[in-house]
């Protein structure tokens, strides 16, 4: 049977049947991954860890840090990137984490910051790991990439884009990545055109990006995920601003596209309620049941199971923002 934990803005919910039990109380909850039969949730206070479905939490580190993303690099080493930009590693299943200090300084020499007034320190949101190679997305600061486990970096801005919200490799070509973007700038918010905010493709391990959401709107992107069966389905949700919510009077406006050549065409995965949708997409996963269905969260507080041909059935509500679905 399913289980369907949802991060939320106050903590994680773990969804069965329907029915939502809080089973984690904190603040924001970025991410929730299961990695070893471990379940972690990465919060905007440190990172926990349950080893018992949800039943209990610990600390494990972080507590000062808001913890964005966990990923295993295939080799038994854990990754966490977090806000303000940092880079933490752990070599026995997340018990305990030291930070690669080299990401962290490459952040501080660019002056990386979300430009609000007043700057935000950037975020280190998104990450791709295998072996001893590492992507780390920058909101707003680029791409950092490491083929020496953080050793030494190089930076690249898809687009001349700084504003990284998620990055996925292709399922069976490693070197494709995709990465979702928006409007942000280290001197201000891009001019809202196509091309200044949307998803990006790269076939050379991140060297060099192409745009791949040419005629979509609304372009600002940020929730992403990728199916590991074929035809690796990529989804992806969009909305027209970082700040659009069911609160404002004509809802969010977003949308739920889906491309199965790679970002070359896209088509809509929306009924007509969510036509625009009233409420945003926050959180994204693949559904491991169903082939070519999505989980996705909004900022409504529901969790919504999509199918490939478009049908939206409700899983749960009622909850806080749901920012992060993990599935067990």
């Amino acid at each position: 049977m399913l289980i369907i934990f949802a991060g939320t803005s106050k903590g994680v919910f773990r969804v069965l049947d329907t029915a939502a039990e809080h089973v984690l109380e904190s603040g924001l909850v970025w991410e929730v991954r299961e990695v070893a039969g471990r379940l972690f949730a990465g919060t905007g206070n440190g990172l926990y860890v349950s080893d018992d479905a949800g039943d209990t939490w610990t600390l494990v580190g972080m507590p000062d840090k808001g913890v964005w993303q966990i990923r295993d690099n295939g080799e038994g080493v854990l990754y966490a990137g977090t806000a303000p930009t940092g880079l933490y590693r752990s070599e026995d299943c997340g018990n305990s984490w030291h930070e690669v200090e080299t990401l962290s300084r490459l952040a501080e020499e660019n002056g990386w910051c979300i430009p609000l007034d007043p700057p935000i320190p950037a975020s280190a949101r998104a990450l791709v790991v295998s072996g001893q190679k590492l992507w780390v997305g920058v909101e707003v600061g680029g791409i950092a990439i490491s083929s020496d486990a953080g050793e030494n970096w190089s930076t690249v801005l898809p687009g001349d884009n700084p504003d990284l919200h998620m990055i996925f490799a292709h399922p069976e070509r490693k070197e494709t990545l995709f990465a979702s973007t928006g409007y942000g700038r280290l001197d201000g918010v891009a001019e809202m055109v196509e091309g200044n905010a949307g998803v990006f493709r790269s076939e050379d391990s991140g060297r060099t990006w192409t745009y791949a959401w040419q005629g979509i709107t609304p372009r600002y992107s940020r929730p992403m995920c990728i199916d590991h069966r074929a035809p690796f389905g990529l989804t992806v949700a969009s909305a027209p601003t970082a700040f659009s919510s069911y609160k404002q009077d004509q809802g969010a406006q977003a949308m739920l596209f889906r491309s199965e050549d790679g970002g070359e065409s896209w088509r809509s995965l929306c009924d007509e309620t969510h036509t625009p949708s009233p409420a945003n997409f926050h959180g994204l996963a693949v559904d491991p049941d169903v082939p070519g269905s999505v989980l996705v969260g909004t900022d409504s507080g529901e969790v919504w199971r999509v199918s490939d041909s478009g049908q939206w059935q409700l899983c749960a509500d009622g909850m806080p923002a749901v920012l992060s679905i993990e599935t067990v």
